[in-house]
């Protein structure tokens, strides 16, 4: 399912693994039942190898998690949150290519 840098992040676990984390944290929220999910896991696998060490990078499943999708007011999937410093520094929703996603990413971490 998720490639080797990239955890599974849970409602329980959201707090600490995310909003106290030291680096910047890339949560892709996606759900087993959606496509687009499925097509953008790869891109988000490239990412998370690609910034690794200067990035975190958890995905969420929005069906067995529902506090922290409703927090941040997911209405549509796949959607991309980076936070930083526990806020909100960007968002994506859908499918997009890696370079949207780059783009995002080097604005955050520059």
């Amino acid at each position: 399912m998720a490639g080797q840098f990239v955890t599974e992040v849970n409602d329980a676990s959201f707090e600490k693994e995310v909003l106290q984390s030291s680096q910047p944290v890339m949560v892709d929220f996606w759900a087993a039942w959606c496509g687009p999910c499925r097509a953008l896991a790869p891109v988000v696998d490239e990412v998370a190898t690609q910034y690794n060490g200067q990035l975190k990078v958890m995905k969420m499943d929005v069906d067995s998690n529902t506090a922290t999708p409703m927090r941040y007011g997911i209405r549509g999937i796949p959607a991309l949150i980076i936070f930083k410093d526990g806020k909100v520094a960007d968002q994506i929703v859908g499918f997009v290519p890696k370079d949207t996603i780059d783009k995002s990413l080097t604005k955050v971490l520059a």
